[in-house]
């Protein structure tokens, strides 16, 4: 079994040669990012990438249109963009928590053509707002859709069912089974993203989350199959702040690093 660690563009203010230094230099295979559609920018951040020997996951969050017709057409859109980039895998924040099952669905059938003309794994993150932003409404899909695989952020449906999930154990089991890579935010009951993991208050979350991940890498690891993980705490609005000033109440990069770390000790990488 293999787990490559990558780290989230979101909240990064560097020079993206820069970032991508420091990327490499902290341990990560990767990076976790959407591809701007202007060809020369696009180019260079590839060649960046390049350069610095690092791995894409590509990233798709742009799911606005409340037109399903519209909708459809712009997920197409950034999904052949992405595939363009022939990234390990392509990570979307696919539908809305408003469309009808069937609209989701088509979603999903448009995304499962996509992956498979071009052999790039496509996955639909488990995010609020979009398809799969509740794990009720998640099992129905996974229950319907066998080839559904996922983006396990399981700190989303902390903060939608407001607890650490003790009474959705069917739910999870099933996402857990579907997951092929996980963003490691730490979720609580009020929020997507605990303030500091390091902080003692804070064990209790910690702790469900780990064990939420432990069983998808002893998953991986008796298939012998590739894990990814994406270190995705935010930054403002995610990173509480201290009221006025606007500044962050912990350091994003180093709560990363922090948590690839953690992780790679955990799992013996």
């Amino acid at each position: 079994m293999t787990i490559q660690f990558f780290a989230p563009q979101w909240g990064n203010t560097l020079p993206f040669e820069t970032f991508c230094r420091n990327v490499k230099e902290a341990g990560y295979h990767g990076v976790e990012t959407a591809l701007p559609f202007e060809e020369k920018e696009k180019r260079e951040m590839m060649a960046v990438l390049k350069a610095h020997e690092l791995e894409l996951v590509g990233q798709y969050f742009q799911s606005f249109e409340s037109d399903l017709k519209t909708h459809a057409e712009n997920y197409e859109r950034y999904l052949r963009h992405l595939i363009e980039a022939a990234p390990v895998l392509i990570n979307c924040q696919t539908g809305k928590d408003y469309f009808s099952y069937d609209q989701n669905k088509a979603l999903f059938e448009l995304a499962g053509k996509l992956s498979g003309e071009s052999g790039i794994p496509i996955i639909h993150e488990t995010h609020r707002g979009k398809c799969l932003f509740a794990a009720s409404i998640a099992r129905t899909y996974f229950s319907s859709l066998p080839d559904i695989r996922i983006c396990l952020d399981i700190s989303h449906w902390c903060n939608v069912h407001e607890s650490l999930l003790a009474d959705q154990e069917e739910a999870v089991s099933m996402a857990i089974s579907r997951t092929d890579h996980i963003h490691s935010r730490v979720g609580y009951a009020e929020g997507p993203q605990v303030n500091d993991p390091r902080a003692p208050e804070w064990s209790e979350a910690l702790e469900a989350h780990l064990g939420w991940w432990d069983r998808v890498v002893d998953r991986h690891r008796e298939k012998g199959t590739v894990l990814t993980v994406t270190t995705e705490f935010g930054p403002l609005p995610y990173m509480p702040t201290v009221p006025y000033t606007q500044m962050p109440v912990a350091n994003q990069w180093e709560i990363n690093v922090y948590m690839m770390n953690l992780l790679k000790k955990r799992y013996g990488v």
